[in-house]
């Protein structure tokens, strides 16, 4: 995508074209011009049913001749599982070839609207993730200082018993859990709750870490923290300003839109400190000054106060304090000081603000270069606010596109294990913990049973970047009965994380440490590594736990867009491989909770062992998650989009034709890919999902919505919520939304 052809001449070698081919160049060349990618290669013959069955019928040739010599051998079974990357957030479909049980190849999707056909290098080796010869194989402890080979039923025994003594001596919360954003949603959502019946808050993982800044900035300044349109959507942009993103290498998929919006006169801003593959596409390059975001978007906002580009009825409208803003800038950002700050001249800026002014709509993209600061918050709300002054947030191609990390990131977050939070973003107060109880088919009592306190109940867990604190620091610093004496680490390492050398005093000084992860992680390594004598636990026990890769489960995952996508199961789990909700379900079993933590899902059998069906987690989700909207995607509907992807626009993520699923009997007509939360209302009511949040020229009813105060209805006097005339396209509400209580 990002290669210049060097040459047009065929290469040295090269051999002579078959009649064949110089008719399919002919075809090429007529067709490119009248149609796009997908449609060509479907109306050519080279579409993915074809080009799958034509390399599985090679697969099946080169089989039955190698095959040939051995009689009595059966037929080769091909089949072709669809699955998404597990790499970043864009989304990308994947089909995998299997043939008799073994992944032998894959191919990207090209009726998929996010990735029309396309691989990136991290994605064309996902196979390597499922067949990987590093994987974890069996489980293991650590012993003398090395790993030995244990039995599953050993490994699960002793980390119970030893999880017992613990709760026993130093209550539920010395033990802590470190979850993951590579877990499906349904692993995230069930282990928030295995968590909860253990009795503690003490939960996190890496994508509440990263998404926390965002959430902070993004949902206190209009209701939720999250991507407000999508990749697609910026194909309707005029303008795109990316600072603290180098997409270009982060998320490569992403750029097959940008590049798209530049062919029909999108202008393209990167600012970074680095010229990046990002910045040399851009049609402006600003370089600053790292970590002085918030002087160069305040430098923007200068120069379109300065010129009136600001849109005055939407501010009037829907934003409050803008005026505060804009004395802020004109006072103290002036061009001098913002190139004294930055290091960006005047001019540079000016061009860059009025090339967002001047081609709205405009979207702002960001990523980690942001967020990753220690003054992320403030960078993420004056991204936000830049927004807000262009009149550029709930109208398609603008919005601030938040490009996450993980597959998962937006997912996890969503209904994972955070520390301060049930699913859903629901509170820890009374009210939320009766309203889950309910869904999971339990006794509040008995959920306030398990915990130390009615008061640990309601207070936020230590966070993953702390939990080294909570083993090393003096107790009575620490906000809880006992320090942690141990920690899981599922799906999750630590090489990301600062203060490796107390880290490493943290593991060795814990009784329990449990690697739940498909390879050995750096958590292993560490864990086996000498450390100083006075740290070690003579009684520490460490273990190694062989899950499985997404690619040998099922399940959801919900891309940075906040579309969710179905994963079938590829390969069956590789050797003693476990999925994460089986191991889960085992653990729970084995400390008395196992009944509970399963009432509301049928069991399937995987290896001869029970595993919780993941469709009927996702079901228990839709029955409770309704703040933000996550109940109207049930798995026949994300199962149904996932068979008719070539039914969706690729710009606009609408199904504008009835189709009618055959297995499901689903008529996706009207619904947007992936069913973006909030999806509202129970999946019969077929609520179409919400492509751009806060719309209002959309009837709520196809996607529409408002701002919502995160921060109170009144300030000052002032009425907080929005005016007459912003609200959604047929509301009866017209004076503005508060947030969901």
């Amino acid at each position: 995508m990002l290669l210049t052809k060097k040459s047009s001449g065929a290469p040295r070698g090269a051999q002579t074209s078959s009649p064949f081919v110089h008719s399919l160049r002919r075809g090429l060349s007529q067709a490119l011009p009248t149609m796009d990618r997908r449609a060509f290669l479907r109306r050519s013959g080279l579409g993915l049913g074809v080009g799958i069955a034509a390399s599985q019928l090679t697969l099946v040739r080169k089989t039955q001749a190698a095959e040939g010599a051995r009689p009595g051998l059966g037929t080769t079974k091909v089949e072709v599982r669809r699955t998404v990357c597990t790499h970043c957030s864009v989304g990308c479909a994947v089909d995998a070839v299997v043939e008799n049980g073994v992944w032998v190849r894959q191919e990207p999707v090209f009726d998929s609207p996010i990735n029309m056909g396309a691989h990136c290098a991290k994605g064309a080796s996902l196979r390597e993730h499922g067949h990987g010869e590093y994987r974890l194989r069996y489980p293991m402890k650590l012993v003398g200082g090395k790993y030995e080979r244990i039995s599953w039923d050993q490994a699960l025994d002793e980390i119970a018993a030893r999880m017992q003594e613990l709760r026993k001596a130093s209550g539920p919360d010395s033990v802590y859990f470190v979850g993951s954003s590579k877990h499906s949603n349904e692993q995230s959502y069930l282990m928030r709750k295995f968590v909860s019946f253990w009795g503690s808050n003490n939960c996190d993982h890496q994508a509440r870490i990263c998404h926390s800044t965002t959430v902070a900035g993004v949902a206190n300044t209009w209701g939720y923290g999250a991507m407000t349109n999508s990749y697609n959507d910026m194909q309707n942009s005029k303008c795109a300003f990316y600072i603290g993103s180098n997409a270009a290498e982060a998320h490569p998929v992403s750029m097959l839109h940008m590049l798209h919006a530049k062919e029909t006169g999108c202008k393209m801003i990167v600012a970074d400190p680095r010229f990046t593959r990002t910045a040399a596409k851009a049609d402006l390059y600003v370089r600053f000054r790292s970590g002085t975001d918030i002087p160069v978007l305040f430098g923007l906002l200068y120069h379109i106060f300065k010129n009136g580009w600001e849109d005055k009825k939407y501010i009037n409208d829907r934003v409050y304090g803008m005026d505060k803003i804009r004395e802020e800038v004109m006072a103290k950002w002036t061009p001098d000081k913002v190139e004294e700050a930055s290091g960006v001249p005047e001019a540079v800026l000016a061009q860059a603000a009025e090339m967002m002014a001047k081609n709205r709509p405009s979207t702002l993209v960001w990523c980690m270069g942001q967020t990753q600061h220690s003054i992320g918050n403030a960078m993420v709300r004056a991204s936000c606010i830049v927004q807000l002054a262009l009149g550029n947030v709930g109208v398609p191609g603008g919005g601030a596109n938040i490009f996450r990390g993980h597959d998962n990131v937006q997912g996890a977050t969503d209904i994972g294990p955070n520390p301060d939070s049930l699913p859903g973003y629901y509170g820890l107060a009374e009210g939320s913990w009766k309203h889950f109880a309910n869904a999971w088919g339990v006794d509040l009592d008995w959920i306030k049973s398990r915990y130390a306190s009615p008061a640990m109940m309601a207070k936020n867990g230590i966070t993953v970047s702390r939990w080294i604190d909570g083993v090393l620091e003096k107790n009575e610093l620490i906000d809880q009965d006992a320090n942690l004496r141990g920690v899981f680490f599922w799906g999750h390492a630590p090489n990301s994380q600062t203060r490796g050398l107390e880290m490493k005093r943290a593991m060795d000084k814990l009784d329990l440490l449990v690697v739940v992860d498909p390879y050995p992680s750096a958590t292993a390594a560490m864990a086996a590594m000498p450390g100083r004598p006075e740290d070690l636990n003579p009684n520490r026990a460490v273990y190694l736990l062989p899950a499985c890769t997404q690619f040998e489960t099922s399940g959801s995952a919900t891309a940075s867009n906040r579309s969710l996508q179905w994963r079938e199961k590829v390969i069956e789990p590789l050797w003693e491989s476990r999925s994460d909700h089986m191991i889960m379900y085992q653990l729970a079993q084995k400390l008395g909770f196992g009944k509970e933590l399963v009432k509301n899902y049928q069991m399937q059998k995987v290896k001869g062992m029970d595993e919780p069906v993941p469709e009927d987690i996702l079901r228990e989700v839709n029955r409770c998650c309704w703040t933000i909207g996550y109940t109207g995607q049930s798995p026949e509907r994300l199962k149904a989009h996932m068979r008719h992807m070539n039914a969706f626009d690729v710009k606009t993520l609408k199904c504008t034709a009835s189709v009618v699923d055959k297995e499901s009997g689903y008529d996706m007509k009207g619904d947007y890919f992936g069913l973006p939360w909030p999806c509202w209302g129970t999946p019969e009511l077929k609520h179409p999902g919400t492509p751009n949040l806060y719309q209002t020229t959309r009837h709520v009813m196809d996607g529409g919505g408002n701002f919502r105060a995160n921060f109170g209805v009144e300030r000052d006097g002032v009425n907080l919520l929005a005016e007459d005339g912003s609200h959604s396209l047929g509301a009866d509400i017209t004076t503005g939304y508060p947030e969901f209580d």
